[in-house]
């Protein structure tokens, strides 16, 4: 078994763990007969007094042990034992009801789920294939009580004992009204419940648009109901309203006359019933065409007291098909009564109005005198205006006169050529200054080199040489200056005037010499 809090990995190619033997009840192994039903709820807990269930007969290649003990027991292959027990299991216990928690939830990528019922003792793994799984009304969670039903089986590729499940329904609350509340609450988190969105209905509306079935009580109370208020043009889709696929068939007919141009609002409509009648309103096709379409929706479904998802998204929902007539329609009768009311009220306005207006044009035109005095005024102040403009405007002609010829002054003695003419004349005395002062300081240091050439060539140790003088030096390089220096065997270089000769000392001047201080 699978430890509480972790899966199998197997579980996900749908191969489940079980357990080597299954405790029953004995009402649940009985065999069966006309006066047993055809499935028995079967628990995962064991009642007290269960016992274990007996090995059935050998059947479909499972042959019994041999009871002597001489005869050589058979051996079996793993795949053929596999299969015998798979065989006795799914011809037993072919229709079985099991009530548990859901853990272990895990949806594959097919669309099969796989999970495990457990109790407080013990746990049963079971696959749902994508098949039955579409069927479902509601979603399957984790920790959700249900009430499985389908047949114990053997998954040959592992070994693993599972339950295929081909119905699921909860114990608790009912499997249409956990799906509508599952479906309520994925709706309200996408926004479609939401109350700023839903629109106002037409005060006055070019045509009706009505979802129901065509034969039905419901289009003739929405039209004796409209046609009674106002005869306004009523455009019915016909659709059916309860069984397989009404919902996608509703759905369809709300954008059929969404579609319609002069179509301004419509009207969703049912008679009363049980939640299973009402169920194609509770479903996702018909909550996403009402939030899609371009005008408002009425939702009439069902009476006062019956609540659908539908009525949740629609823009205004109503009691009753009559009620909702009575909410898209206006009383023709009141409009028109309305209408004149506000015609003598608007002809009031308009002559109080126009008498106001009588009155300020009266007094406007006291106010304004004799027109032609007033034009000869105007034209007098335009003739002063005109005589200033032209006073102010030879001012500042004169100014702009005397700054023109100030700057033609200072422009003359800007002008390029006199500038150039300067910088040139200029350039020419800076050139012969720098010409005449290279050669002046150019003789001054060629005589200082020739003196110090001067005394360089005196101070030379070669103009000794030249006059018959030579210099000794001691083979580490030292300059011989007394003989007493010298040592027998010392070796001597002697450089000349011209040349260099080598010699070895023979004799010393003196035999106790001192001996020789290192270093130069």
């Amino acid at each position: 078994m699978t430890p509480k809090g972790k899966s199998d990995p197997s579980a996900e190619q749908g191969q489940l763990s079980f357990e080597s033997r299954l405790t029953l009840p004995p009402a649940a192994v009985a065999p069966r007969t006309a006066a047993t039903p055809d499935a028995a709820f079967v628990k995962t807990t064991p009642p007290a007094a269960a016992r274990e269930v007996a090995a059935p007969p050998p059947t479909q290649g499972l042959e019994a042990a041999p009871s002597s003990s001489s005869a050589t027991p058979r051996i079996w292959v793993v795949s053929e034992l596999l299969r015998a027990a798979r065989l006795v299991l799914e011809s037993r216990f072919t229709d079985v009801r099991v009530e548990g928690e859901v853990s272990g939830l895990k949806r594959s990528g097919g669309g099969h789920l796989y999970f495990c019922l457990k109790d407080a003792q013990g746990q049963l793994d079971c696959v749902l294939y994508a098949r039955e799984a579409a069927r479902l009304r509601f979603e399957v969670q984790e920790g959700m009580a249900v009430r499985c039903r389908g047949r114990l089986t053997l998954y040959e590729a592992r070994g693993r004992f599972q339950m295929t499940v081909t119905e699921v329904e909860p114990t608790g609350a009912g499997a249409l009204a956990l799906a509508f509340e599952q479906l309520k609450t994925k709706l309200a988190a996408d926004g479609l419940f939401d109350t700023a969105r839903k629109r106002a209905l037409p005060f006055f509306p070019r045509r009706v648009g009505v979802v129901t079935s065509a034969t039905g009580a419901v289009i003739r109370d929405i039209v004796r109901v409209a046609h009674r208020r106002c005869p306004v043009p009523i455009l019915l889709a016909p659709t059916p309203v309860l069984g397989e696929g009404a919902s996608l068939a509703i759905a369809a007919a709300i954008r059929r006359l969404a579609s319609v141009a002069d179509v301004d609002v419509i009207i969703v409509a049912r008679g009363g019933g049980s939640l299973e009648d009402l169920w194609a309103f509770n479903e996702e096709p018909v909550a996403r065409a009402i939030f899609a379409c371009r005008v408002p929706v009425i939702s009439a479904v069902g009476h006062e007291t019956d609540f659908t998802i539908a009525d949740f998204v629609a823009d205004v929902r109503a009691p009753t098909p009559s009620a909702a007539a009575e909410r898209a329609v206006p009383v023709l009768a009141d409009l028109r009564a309305e209408l004149a009311l506000i015609c003598r009220r608007a002809g009031r306005a308009t002559a109080e109005h126009v008498r106001a207006r009588r009155h300020a044009l009266e007094r406007a035109r006291a106010r304004l005198g004799d027109p032609r005095r007033l034009h000869d005024e105007r034209r007098q102040a335009v003739d002063d205006v005109v005589e200033r403009a032209r006073r102010q405007l030879g001012r500042q002609l004169a100014a702009a006169h005397a700054d023109l010829r100030a700057l033609e002054t200072r422009l003359y003695r800007a002008h390029p050529q006199r500038l150039v003419s300067e910088r040139r004349n200029a350039l020419a005395a800076l050139r012969h200054r720098l010409e005449a002062a290279p050669r002046g300081e150019l003789a001054r240091c060629r005589h200082a080199i020739d003196a110090a050439r001067g005394k360089l060539e005196a101070l030379s140790p070669l103009n000794v040489l030249e006059r018959g003088f030579s210099l000794a030096q001691l083979a580490d390089g030292r300059l011989l200056t007394r003989a007493e220096d010298a040592r027998p065997g010392d070796q001597l270089r002697v450089r000349l005037r011209r040349g260099e000769i080598y010699a070895e000392v023979r004799d010393a001047p003196d035999g106790d010499a001192p001996p020789r201080k290192a270093g130069p």
